[in-house]
């Protein structure tokens, strides 16, 4: 096949230029990759070459666009890795990775490039630049500094291996988690080993063996909408024990043990620190983040840690008072999810499963489709007629009020042996300019969330539902950007308000008005009951301190590993003990790790970041009290969320976004305040 006959290099037939699924094969990545760095590599040495002096249109525009094809190709690979692919496919990160690593730093550390670039950052005002134009120049400018154009030779050459290095660890530490969670299956044909599970999961265990084995029985794994329900519902102790070890060892040990990449990933990420000029690496991280200093982080977490830890043990407390009841002297890690759920049926008289019937997955998606309707005036509208990468995805159109083209979302719902775990928001194509034009977005979300079985529709649990709306706030970020430059485009901001625009969409569904539009049962039709939804709003802050804590301990887990020289780090289990020993209020279970399956920031880009959930979750909770004094379908507070942080990308330092938006700082204490742990 000629290049030019390449699907992932000629230009796409289909409407809105939508990636061309029907035709991409393995085989195209590379040539299509190489071709693109050839083409990209031209444009560069002309700006090189260049003898006039650096203006934003000889030197910043064409270094922006240059690799617009290599990054649709880059977008295109790792979006279809994490959510469609086998082996042999993921195998070609190993190839792909380094090739982009090289490309970027053949950039970064050019310092014919640099000049030209520092000449134009330092001679700004002399041009007539609008903010974007001067913000594009400036984050350029940084993003030099900060991956070594001040270097000598022999440092940036350092860093290029270092950074070829990390190119192909993180991938084949995303790869060794998707086939170690794969791995393990606990069947049974026991149906009485399965008391107290969801009528709906023990079919869909039915299922699984039958897919998977052919065989009559129940097949439990690792996927979450498998995983979950049993640790919350089964009253068979020994499973949930069982599927708590097997989940605790996923990447510790064995074929596909991740140990060894951790020190190599977390030691690399130093030495490139100090090459840098930094303490670390979340010193070096932190130069592009709201929080800006490590210690501005610690305390943050610490402050959380003060508040969080004494609810967490009252509310363990309750739960092992239960457990005493049942016979269990000592509740253990396997316990805690079981007596949380029966703890919450002795407060509220309420069953998470109570729920499911009234959230068919149709419908959840209808409803936040109609949250942003009413907020935003955006309309959704599904399409047959876009390629798409597998037969459970859903493409819609999505358009303004007045009819304009916003934007295609991709919606791809449910687990699969060939998708990784968790649930994601990404962009197959950003907002932004593009062979000479701006346009507009190619946005996805990707989940794990409970399927469908023979006999009934896919139907959700409350967190499950969250899961959607979170996601669909990324979403909406991607969707509403309105910049010029794809590199500046929503949701490619500071890493500590990206999840903004996520978590705060969690917050409506916690509202009668948004779960009367679409939380209907799926047999009768009936809308969920005023009942069922006070039973919601009463329990929204249960276990605040014990989830609270989770979250704090993978924030603190992060910093230590990041933080400091890990380079004499031995045993990853015992250095993540001691990192977090502080925020464990249950028994270690032995062989067991959280570092060796922590995707977030040993496959994607948290490292040093974590934090930045529980900093967003701050953000929003403020945000959200200027919805509710307001109404929380106002239009006009919703048009200024969207025109003045989620239109803009990363235009504008993020706090200036925020303030604008809420005419003040955010108050950190309202979080603390929306989950009850402090007084208001």
């Amino acid at each position: 096949m000629s290049i030019e006959n390449n699907p992932l290099v000629k230009q796409s037939p289909h409407k809105y230029g939508a990636v061309s699924f029907d035709e991409i094969k393995q085989e195209h990545f590379i040539p299509a990759l190489e071709y693109a760095i050839k083409d990209a590599e031209k444009i560069l040495d002309e700006v090189k070459n260049n003898t006039e002096a650096p203006t934003f249109e000889n030197t910043a525009l064409p270094m922006e666009t240059c690799s617009e094809l290599m990054g649709t190709i880059a977008h295109t690979y790792f979006n279809l890795m994490s959510a469609e692919s086998d082996n042999n496919f993921k195998e070609l990160a190993q190839q792909i990775s380094p090739k982009l690593s090289a490309f970027s730093n053949n950039i970064h550390l050019d310092s014919k490039l640099f000049d030209k670039v520092k000449h134009l950052y330092e001679n700004m005002d002399t041009e007539n630049l609008n903010a974007e134009q001067k913000r594009l120049v400036s984050e350029s400018y940084k993003g030099f500094t900060l991956n070594g154009a001040l270097l000598n030779d022999e440092d940036k050459e350092k860093v290029r291996k270092i950074d070829e290095e990390l190119s192909k660890l993180s991938p084949k530490f995303s790869q060794n988690t998707l086939n170690a969670t794969n791995e393990y299956t606990y069947f049974t044909e026991d149906k009485s080993e399965l008391s107290g599970i969801p009528e709906m999961v023990v079919a869909q265990a039915a299922e699984t063996a039958q897919k998977k084995d052919k065989k009559s029985g129940w097949m439990f794994t690792l996927q979450m909408p498998s995983y979950i329900p049993v640790m919350q519902y089964a009253e068979n102790r020994k499973l949930r024990e069982t599927m708590s070890r097997e989940f605790g060892k996923i990447s510790y040990g064995g074929e596909f043990d991740n140990q060894d990449i951790i020190k190599k990933i977390v030691t690399l990420r130093y030495e490139k620190a100090q090459i840098l000029g930094f303490d670390d690496h979340a010193d070096y991280t932190l130069q592009k983040r709201m929080a800006g200093k490590t210690d501005i982080v610690m305390n943050f977490l610490n402050r959380l840690y003060d508040v969080y830890y004494p609810s967490a043990q009252n509310e363990l407390d309750e739960m092992r008072e239960l457990a005493r009841k049942d016979g269990v002297e000592e509740m253990q890690s396997w316990d805690s999810a079981y007596y949380s759920e029966k703890l919450k049926m002795q407060k509220y008289d309420f069953d998470q499963e109570e729920l499911r019937p009234y959230f068919k997955t149709e419908n959840v998606i209808e409803g936040i489709f109609k949250v942003a309707q009413l907020m935003y005036g955006l309309n959704f509208k599904e399409t047959k007629d876009i390629p798409i990468y597998h037969e459970e995805v859903r493409v819609f159109e999505v358009h303004e009020e007045n009819g304009d083209f916003l934007s295609l979302f991709y919606v791809d719902l449910h687990p699969r042996e060939t998708k990784n775990g968790g649930a994601w928001m990404t962009s197959w194509r950003p907002q932004g300019l593009h062979n000479g034009k701006v346009e507009r977005p190619l946005i996805s979300i990707v989940c794990n969330l409970t399927p469908s079985t023979e006999e009934k529709p896919s139907l959700l649990t409350f967190r499950e539902v969250e899961t959607i709306f979170h996601e669909f706030g990324h979403a909406l970020h991607g969707m509403l950007s309105k910049v010029t430059y794809a590199s500046l485009a929503s949701p490619d901001v500071y890493w500590d308000f990206v999840e903004l625009p996520s978590q705060i969409m969690e917050n409506w569904l916690g509202e009668k008005e948004t779960l009367s539009l679409f939380a209907k049962h799926y047999e009768t039709g009936e809308i969920i009951p005023d009942d069922l939804i006070e039973k919601i709003k009463k329990s929204q802050s249960f276990n605040a301190g014990v989830m609270g804590l989770r979250q704090l301990s993978f924030g603190i887990l992060d910093m230590a590993w990041h933080t400091g020289n890990p380079s004499g780090v031995e045993d990853v289990a015992k250095f993540e003990d001691e990192a977090i020993e502080k925020t464990c209020l249950l028994p270690k279970i032995e062989g067991s790790t959280i570092s060796c399956q922590l995707g977030h920031i040993f496959g994607g880009g948290y490292s040093a970041g974590y934090y930045s959930y529980k900093w967003a979750e701050a953000l929003d909770a403020d945000a959200f009290e200027y919805f509710k004094e307001n109404g929380i379908f106002n239009t006009v507070i919703a048009d200024s969320f969207r025109k003045n942080i989620l239109e803009k990308g990363n235009t504008e330092p993020p706090m200036d976004m925020y303030v604008k938006f809420r005419g003040k700082e955010p108050d950190p204490d309202a979080l603390l305040r929306r989950d009850n742990l402090i007084k208001t």
